[in-house]
Protein backbone atom coordinates (compact mmCIF):
# COMPACT_ATOMS: atom_id res chain seq x y z
CA UNK A 1 0.00 0.00 0.00
CA UNK A 2 2.83 2.40 0.94
CA UNK A 3 4.63 1.61 -2.34
CA UNK A 4 1.50 2.28 -4.40
CA UNK A 5 0.91 5.58 -2.60
CA UNK A 6 4.53 6.56 -3.29
CA UNK A 7 4.10 5.71 -7.00
CA UNK A 8 0.94 7.81 -7.30
CA UNK A 9 2.56 10.77 -5.54
CA UNK A 10 5.55 10.58 -7.90
CA UNK A 11 3.22 10.33 -10.91
CA UNK A 12 1.36 13.42 -9.62
CA UNK A 13 4.66 15.29 -9.37
CA UNK A 14 5.54 14.12 -12.90
CA UNK A 15 2.20 15.48 -14.15
CA UNK A 16 2.96 18.83 -12.47
CA UNK A 17 6.41 19.02 -14.11
CA UNK A 18 4.96 18.16 -17.53
CA UNK A 19 2.21 20.77 -17.15
CA UNK A 20 4.79 23.45 -16.25
CA UNK A 21 6.80 22.56 -19.36
CA UNK A 22 3.68 22.84 -21.51
CA UNK A 23 1.89 25.81 -19.94
CA UNK A 24 4.89 27.99 -19.02
CA UNK A 25 7.08 27.34 -22.06
CA UNK A 26 5.64 25.45 -25.04
CA UNK A 27 1.94 26.31 -25.37
CA UNK A 28 2.20 30.14 -25.08
CA UNK A 29 4.77 30.13 -27.88
CA UNK A 30 3.19 27.53 -30.18
CA UNK A 31 6.07 25.05 -29.81
CA UNK A 32 5.46 21.31 -30.08
CA UNK A 33 6.94 18.27 -28.46
CA UNK A 34 7.01 14.87 -30.14
CA UNK A 35 4.46 12.11 -29.75
CA UNK A 36 0.80 12.35 -28.84
CA UNK A 37 1.35 15.57 -26.87
CA UNK A 38 2.76 17.13 -30.03
CA UNK A 39 -0.30 16.07 -32.05
CA UNK A 40 -2.61 17.65 -29.46
CA UNK A 41 -0.61 20.91 -29.51
CA UNK A 42 -0.55 20.98 -33.33
CA UNK A 43 -4.33 20.47 -33.58
CA UNK A 44 -4.85 23.12 -30.92
CA UNK A 45 -2.75 25.59 -32.92
CA UNK A 46 -4.46 24.81 -36.23
CA UNK A 47 -8.08 24.75 -35.04
CA UNK A 48 -7.91 26.89 -31.87
CA UNK A 49 -9.43 24.09 -29.80
CA UNK A 50 -9.06 23.32 -26.08
CA UNK A 51 -5.74 21.52 -25.55
CA UNK A 52 -7.08 19.50 -22.58
CA UNK A 53 -9.92 17.95 -24.58
CA UNK A 54 -7.61 17.28 -27.53
CA UNK A 55 -5.05 15.60 -25.27
CA UNK A 56 -7.68 13.17 -23.94
CA UNK A 57 -9.16 12.56 -27.39
CA UNK A 58 -5.83 11.93 -29.15
CA UNK A 59 -4.61 9.70 -26.29
CA UNK A 60 -7.73 7.50 -26.32
CA UNK A 61 -6.77 5.13 -29.21
CA UNK A 62 -3.30 4.68 -27.74
CA UNK A 63 -4.76 3.81 -24.35
CA UNK A 64 -6.87 1.12 -26.06
CA UNK A 65 -3.64 -0.26 -27.56
CA UNK A 66 -2.10 -0.16 -24.08
CA UNK A 67 -4.99 -2.22 -22.65
CA UNK A 68 -4.18 -5.08 -25.06
CA UNK A 69 -0.43 -4.54 -25.46
CA UNK A 70 0.89 -3.68 -21.99
CA UNK A 71 -1.29 -4.39 -18.96
CA UNK A 72 -4.57 -3.25 -17.46
CA UNK A 73 -2.78 -1.85 -14.40
CA UNK A 74 -0.47 0.33 -16.51
CA UNK A 75 -3.41 1.46 -18.64
CA UNK A 76 -5.51 2.49 -15.63
CA UNK A 77 -2.59 4.43 -14.13
CA UNK A 78 -1.95 6.04 -17.53
CA UNK A 79 -5.61 7.07 -17.87
CA UNK A 80 -5.45 8.72 -14.45
CA UNK A 81 -2.15 10.45 -15.33
CA UNK A 82 -3.42 11.79 -18.68
CA UNK A 83 -6.72 12.95 -17.15
CA UNK A 84 -4.78 14.69 -14.38
CA UNK A 85 -2.54 16.41 -16.93
CA UNK A 86 -5.57 17.56 -18.94
CA UNK A 87 -7.27 18.95 -15.81
CA UNK A 88 -4.13 20.75 -14.62
CA UNK A 89 -3.59 22.26 -18.08
CA UNK A 90 -7.18 23.48 -18.14
CA UNK A 91 -7.08 25.22 -14.75
CA UNK A 92 -3.40 26.12 -14.49
CA UNK A 93 -2.56 29.80 -15.00
CA UNK A 94 1.23 29.94 -14.89
CA UNK A 95 2.74 33.04 -16.46
CA UNK A 96 5.32 32.54 -19.25
CA UNK A 97 8.78 33.45 -17.97
CA UNK A 98 10.64 34.12 -21.23
CA UNK A 99 10.14 34.81 -24.91
CA UNK A 100 13.59 33.57 -25.92
CA UNK A 101 12.92 30.72 -28.35
CA UNK A 102 16.05 28.76 -27.49
CA UNK A 103 15.31 28.91 -23.74
CA UNK A 104 11.70 27.91 -24.42
CA UNK A 105 12.81 24.83 -26.38
CA UNK A 106 15.41 23.74 -23.83
CA UNK A 107 13.51 24.37 -20.59
CA UNK A 108 10.18 23.26 -22.03
CA UNK A 109 11.82 19.97 -23.02
CA UNK A 110 13.54 19.73 -19.64
CA UNK A 111 10.34 20.04 -17.59
CA UNK A 112 8.28 17.92 -19.97
CA UNK A 113 10.95 15.20 -20.17
CA UNK A 114 11.32 15.14 -16.39
CA UNK A 115 7.55 14.77 -15.99
CA UNK A 116 7.17 12.04 -18.62
CA UNK A 117 10.24 10.17 -17.35
CA UNK A 118 9.09 10.25 -13.72
CA UNK A 119 5.66 9.00 -14.79
CA UNK A 120 7.09 6.13 -16.85
CA UNK A 121 9.44 5.17 -14.01
CA UNK A 122 6.41 4.73 -11.75
CA UNK A 123 4.37 2.58 -14.11
CA UNK A 124 2.27 4.98 -16.19
CA UNK A 125 2.43 6.66 -19.60
CA UNK A 126 1.83 10.35 -20.39
CA UNK A 127 2.55 10.04 -24.10
CA UNK A 128 1.12 7.30 -26.32
CA UNK A 129 3.81 7.17 -29.01
CA UNK A 130 5.78 4.66 -26.91
CA UNK A 131 2.64 2.50 -26.70
CA UNK A 132 2.40 2.60 -30.50
CA UNK A 133 6.04 1.49 -30.67
CA UNK A 134 5.40 -1.48 -28.35
CA UNK A 135 2.26 -2.41 -30.32
CA UNK A 136 4.08 -2.27 -33.70
CA UNK A 137 6.96 -4.29 -32.24
CA UNK A 138 4.65 -7.07 -31.02
CA UNK A 139 2.50 -7.17 -34.14
CA UNK A 140 5.06 -6.58 -36.92
CA UNK A 141 8.49 -6.88 -35.28
CA UNK A 142 9.43 -3.22 -35.89
CA UNK A 143 11.94 -1.57 -33.58
CA UNK A 144 10.21 0.57 -30.92
CA UNK A 145 12.76 3.35 -31.36
CA UNK A 146 12.30 3.42 -35.14
CA UNK A 147 8.51 3.55 -34.83
CA UNK A 148 8.72 6.54 -32.45
CA UNK A 149 11.29 8.21 -34.73
CA UNK A 150 9.14 7.81 -37.88
CA UNK A 151 6.07 8.99 -35.92
CA UNK A 152 7.85 12.20 -34.94
CA UNK A 153 9.41 12.79 -38.39
CA UNK A 154 5.89 12.77 -39.85
CA UNK A 155 4.62 15.06 -37.07
CA UNK A 156 7.40 17.64 -37.49
CA UNK A 157 7.09 17.51 -41.29
CA UNK A 158 3.38 18.36 -41.00
CA UNK A 159 4.32 21.16 -38.57
CA UNK A 160 6.80 22.60 -41.09
CA UNK A 161 4.14 22.58 -43.83
CA UNK A 162 1.17 23.86 -41.81
CA UNK A 163 2.81 26.29 -39.37
CA UNK A 164 6.44 27.15 -40.22
CA UNK A 165 9.83 25.53 -40.73
CA UNK A 166 11.25 27.54 -37.83
CA UNK A 167 8.61 26.22 -35.42
CA UNK A 168 9.29 22.68 -36.63
CA UNK A 169 13.03 23.15 -36.02
CA UNK A 170 12.56 24.50 -32.49
CA UNK A 171 10.03 21.75 -31.79
CA UNK A 172 12.57 19.16 -32.93
CA UNK A 173 15.06 20.64 -30.46
CA UNK A 174 12.41 20.42 -27.72
CA UNK A 175 11.80 16.77 -28.59
CA UNK A 176 15.52 15.94 -28.44
CA UNK A 177 15.88 17.59 -25.02
CA UNK A 178 12.71 15.83 -23.80
CA UNK A 179 13.96 12.43 -25.00
CA UNK A 180 17.34 12.86 -23.28
CA UNK A 181 15.80 13.99 -19.99
CA UNK A 182 13.37 11.04 -20.10
CA UNK A 183 16.36 8.67 -20.42
CA UNK A 184 18.21 10.38 -17.56
CA UNK A 185 15.12 10.31 -15.34
CA UNK A 186 14.45 6.61 -15.97
CA UNK A 187 18.02 5.29 -16.04
CA UNK A 188 19.64 7.77 -13.63
CA UNK A 189 22.72 9.93 -14.06
CA UNK A 190 25.19 7.15 -13.40
CA UNK A 191 26.27 5.78 -16.77
CA UNK A 192 27.78 2.31 -17.00
CA UNK A 193 29.49 0.36 -19.76
CA UNK A 194 30.30 -3.32 -19.99
CA UNK A 195 33.69 -4.71 -21.01
CA UNK A 196 34.63 -8.16 -22.26
CA UNK A 197 38.41 -8.62 -22.12
CA UNK A 198 40.36 -11.47 -23.71
CA UNK A 199 44.03 -11.56 -22.75
CA UNK A 200 46.83 -14.01 -22.00
CA UNK A 201 47.41 -11.96 -18.84
CA UNK A 202 43.81 -12.03 -17.67
CA UNK A 203 44.82 -12.87 -14.08
CA UNK A 204 46.89 -9.66 -13.78
CA UNK A 205 44.19 -7.55 -15.45
CA UNK A 206 41.51 -8.96 -13.16
CA UNK A 207 43.66 -8.21 -10.09
CA UNK A 208 44.15 -4.58 -11.18
CA UNK A 209 40.46 -4.10 -12.01
CA UNK A 210 39.50 -5.25 -8.52
CA UNK A 211 42.21 -3.32 -6.63
CA UNK A 212 42.51 -0.11 -8.70
CA UNK A 213 39.14 0.42 -10.41
CA UNK A 214 37.35 -1.35 -7.53
CA UNK A 215 34.83 -3.10 -9.73
CA UNK A 216 33.50 -6.65 -9.72
CA UNK A 217 34.49 -9.20 -12.35
CA UNK A 218 33.16 -12.46 -13.77
CA UNK A 219 35.46 -14.96 -15.47
CA UNK A 220 34.32 -17.15 -18.37
CA UNK A 221 36.35 -20.08 -19.65
CA UNK A 222 37.11 -19.64 -23.34
CA UNK A 223 37.52 -23.09 -24.88
CA UNK A 224 39.05 -22.18 -28.23
CA UNK A 225 39.48 -19.20 -30.55
CA UNK A 226 41.32 -17.56 -33.41
CA UNK A 227 42.92 -14.10 -33.46
CA UNK A 228 45.93 -12.12 -34.73
CA UNK A 229 48.27 -14.63 -33.18
CA UNK A 230 46.51 -17.62 -34.72
CA UNK A 231 44.64 -20.38 -32.94
CA UNK A 232 44.27 -20.22 -29.17
CA UNK A 233 43.33 -22.80 -26.60
CA UNK A 234 41.69 -22.30 -23.21
CA UNK A 235 41.88 -18.84 -21.62
CA UNK A 236 39.92 -16.79 -19.12
CA UNK A 237 37.60 -14.10 -20.47
CA UNK A 238 36.91 -11.19 -18.11
CA UNK A 239 33.43 -9.70 -18.02
CA UNK A 240 33.01 -6.50 -16.00
CA UNK A 241 30.84 -3.37 -15.70
CA UNK A 242 32.41 0.01 -14.91
CA UNK A 243 31.26 3.59 -14.52
CA UNK A 244 31.85 5.54 -17.74
CA UNK A 245 33.95 8.03 -15.77
CA UNK A 246 36.50 5.24 -15.26
CA UNK A 247 36.65 4.16 -18.91
CA UNK A 248 39.89 5.94 -19.88
CA UNK A 249 41.68 4.84 -16.72
CA UNK A 250 40.57 1.25 -17.29
CA UNK A 251 41.87 1.19 -20.87
CA UNK A 252 45.20 2.65 -19.74
CA UNK A 253 45.42 0.01 -17.01
CA UNK A 254 44.81 -2.81 -19.51
CA UNK A 255 47.33 -1.33 -22.00
CA UNK A 256 50.04 -1.26 -19.33
CA UNK A 257 49.57 -4.98 -18.73
CA UNK A 258 48.77 -6.26 -22.23
CA UNK A 259 48.68 -3.98 -25.28
CA UNK A 260 47.40 -6.88 -27.38
CA UNK A 261 44.34 -7.51 -25.21
CA UNK A 262 41.09 -7.91 -27.16
CA UNK A 263 38.37 -5.66 -25.66
CA UNK A 264 34.67 -5.40 -26.50
CA UNK A 265 32.85 -2.40 -25.02
CA UNK A 266 29.03 -2.34 -24.89
CA UNK A 267 26.31 -0.16 -23.38
CA UNK A 268 24.58 -1.29 -20.20
CA UNK A 269 20.95 -0.21 -19.90
CA UNK A 270 20.07 -1.68 -16.50
CA UNK A 271 22.25 -2.84 -13.64
CA UNK A 272 21.24 -4.26 -10.27
CA UNK A 273 23.36 -5.63 -7.45
CA UNK A 274 27.01 -6.61 -7.79
CA UNK A 275 30.05 -4.43 -7.09
CA UNK A 276 30.19 -1.15 -8.99
CA UNK A 277 31.42 2.35 -8.35
CA UNK A 278 28.81 5.10 -7.97
CA UNK A 279 30.03 8.67 -8.13
CA UNK A 280 26.73 10.34 -7.25
CA UNK A 281 26.25 8.82 -3.80
CA UNK A 282 27.07 10.74 -0.64
CA UNK A 283 30.42 9.09 0.03
CA UNK A 284 31.86 9.80 -3.40
CA UNK A 285 30.39 13.31 -3.51
CA UNK A 286 32.40 14.07 -0.36
CA UNK A 287 35.61 13.20 -2.20
CA UNK A 288 34.63 15.33 -5.20
CA UNK A 289 33.48 18.44 -3.30
CA UNK A 290 35.90 21.01 -1.84
CA UNK A 291 36.72 20.67 1.88
CA UNK A 292 34.68 23.71 2.88
CA UNK A 293 31.59 22.04 1.39
CA UNK A 294 32.02 18.79 3.29
CA UNK A 295 32.87 20.47 6.58
CA UNK A 296 29.88 22.79 6.58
Amino acid sequence: MKKQLSEFLKIAFGVLLASIGLKVFLLPNGFLDGGVTGIAILLSELFDFNISILLIGVSFPFLIMSWFTLSQRITIKSILAILSLAIVLHFENFTPVTDDKLLISIFGGLFLGGGIGLTIKNGAVLDGSEILGVFANKQFGFSIGKVVLVFNIILFSITAITISIETAMYSTLTFLVTAKIIDLTIEGFEDYVGLMIVSEKSDLIEKELIEVVKTGTTLYRGAKGFGKRGSRNESDIIHTVINRIDIRRTYNLIDRIDQNAFIIEFDVNTIKGGIRKEYLNKEHMKTLLPNWKTNS
